[in-house]
């Protein structure tokens, strides 16, 4: 009974570490703009997928048979790093004009230098990609292999995350929150139907490549009987540690960046007035495309971390990865939208409440204990558990 209760602990914190990761970008973009990001869910699905094109690629899990995404991603990325090139030395450097009129010309948002630093972008992930296979082919040094692939998905969900901001919810900026909410909705759907194509991920489940090993650390309990019959204990695996320990050290690092940092505190003032904090020098625009950013990162490492903790891999636009981002988003809710550490203890507590409902209640019910917690929450605390109601005066 002992060693159930401590397996079914250690599974319950292992993702609902992962439910924390992916409800800290619904949060913070919620905490800034006042709208759900309902395509970041999708953003978690393309880091876990992402990572299994890259870690094939390069060789692991047998001869490289990857997905082609690979190859017209980074033609696609050169294609607009020579674009903002060229569309940066026109704007710049045309019609002989003076330092200053270009200046006054060419404001922060010009689309040569947007372009620019997506192909930089894109380049950097490039480099990630051969660091990866030079690893894979160093016995050696193949171990460090996963963190590799584990930054690269982070850079390129990051870089996705930017796009988006800039292409989708940057013009409505001021439009009313209906429509932003419909564009989210139609961003996701892309994202999904996109990643379904042939010459993207396919419709085909995949079993993701091990790149940490799966070998157990220690085990807990266990007991020989005066028989000589000894009862197994519970094992803590190399692959639970490191992704607990990976989500707990990026959420640790979140809350320092928001807490402790000039940027976190640029952030804070966006978040509680835009318009002031414009008129204060700070660049809202930029802080805006920063929290995309940030939260498409988290939820591609929470990808990577889930598709190690349960390898296959369904396609893109599976229930499973539907149900996984609507917890999530539930997660967020329950501890408090908006709010960073409320985010984070919501992960933990659906995570708890799934897995303990499931071993002790009725697995076939785990959703519906989720979905309830929600209900509660939003009848008797709708701020969530850590949010705070701000009284309005008439």
């Amino acid at each position: 009974m002992i060693e159930k209760c401590l397996q079914t602990l250690i599974d319950a914190l292992s993702v609902g570490s992962l439910y924390a990761l992916i409800a800290l970008g619904y949060t913070m973009v919620y905490g800034i703009l006042k709208f759900i990001n309902f395509a970041h869910s999708d953003v978690f699905v393309l880091g876990a997928w992402m990572s299994f094109t890259v870690a094939v690629g390069v060789g692991w899990g047998g001869a490289a048979s990857g997905s082609p995404v690979a190859d017209w991603v980074w033609i696609l990325l050169g294609a607009l790093g020579a674009a903002g090139v060229l569309m940066t030395l026109w704007e710049r450097l045309g019609r002989g004009a003076t330092p200053e009129a270009i200046r006054a010309r060419v404001p922060a948002t010009a689309v040569g230098p947007v372009l620019l630093l997506v192909a930089a972008w894109g380049a950097g992930c490039t480099a990630l990609v051969l660091l990866a296979g030079v690893l894979r082919r160093t016995p050696s040094l193949e171990f460090l292999g996963g963190g590799v692939i584990l930054v690269m998905a982070m850079a390129t969900c990051g870089v996705v995350g930017f796009c988006i901001e800039r292409l989708a919810y940057k013009p409505l900026r001021n439009a009313p929150r209906l429509n932003v909410l419909i564009t989210a909705i139609g961003v996701s759907l892309l994202l999904q139907n996109l990643g379904q194509l042939n010459w993207m991920f396919g419709t085909r489940p995949q079993p993701m490549p091990p790149l940490v090993p799966a070998v157990p650390l220690f085990e807990i309990g266990g007991s020989t009987d005066a028989a000589g019959h000894s009862t197994a204990g519970v094992k803590i695996w190399l692959v639970d540690v490191i992704g607990a320990g990976t989500a707990v050290a990026l959420m640790i690092a979140l809350d320092w960046l928001v807490f402790r940092t000039k940027l976190g505190r640029a952030m804070r003032a966006v978040s509680y007035n835009p318009a002031n904090a414009s008129l204060m020098g700070i660049p809202v625009d930029r802080v805006i495309s920063f929290t995309f950013v940030l939260g498409a990162m988290l939820a591609a490492a929470a990808g990577f971390l889930y598709s190690q903790k349960y390898s296959g891999l369904n396609q893109p636009a599976a229930a499973t990865w539907v149900l996984l981002g609507l917890k999530a988003f539930v997660a967020a809710v329950v501890g408090g939208i908006g709010k960073i550490r409320g985010a984070m203890l919501g992960g933990l507590l659906i995570g708890l409440l799934e897995f303990f409902g499931a071993a002790y209640i009725s697995p076939e019910l785990r959703d519906l204990y989720v979905f309830s917690l929600l209900i509660l929450v939003l009848l008797f605390r709708p701020s969530g558990l850590l949010g705070s109601t701000a009284a309005e005066k008439v």
